[in-house]
């Protein structure tokens, strides 16, 4: 049974050479979005949009946007990465930056 209220989750990510930067969009039910960024500090927004276009000049992309294509344009196969996972934010500070190591 899925919950009507509870919120969102979209995952983003920029890359940095062999680097992936990591951030979790979410939308809460009354329209208002939260990132937690690749630091750890949850920023708020006003609306999904706002939030999406931070991301956007931040030069993120949705996860769940991309094709192989364009993770290997990025550096990387999407059967290599996963967004990471934990019980809870503070758990997730550390993992928000994924080293993918040294490309041959």
């Amino acid at each position: 049974m899925n919950d009507v209220n509870a919120p969102a989750d979209q995952w983003w990510l920029a890359s940095l050479g062999t680097t992936l930067i990591w951030a979790r969009l979410r939308i809460r039910p009354a329209g208002t979005a939260e990132v937690l960024d690749s630091d750890g500090n949850l920023l708020s927004y006003d609306s999904e949009d706002t939030a999406r276009a931070q991301l956007f000049d931040a030069e993120f992309v949705a996860f769940d946007g991309l094709d192989e294509d364009d993770a290997l344009a990025r550096g990387f196969s999407l059967h290599e990465v996963r967004p990471p996972q934990a019980d809870d934010d503070a758990g997730l500070r550390g993992r928000m930056v994924q080293s993918l190591g040294r490309r041959a």
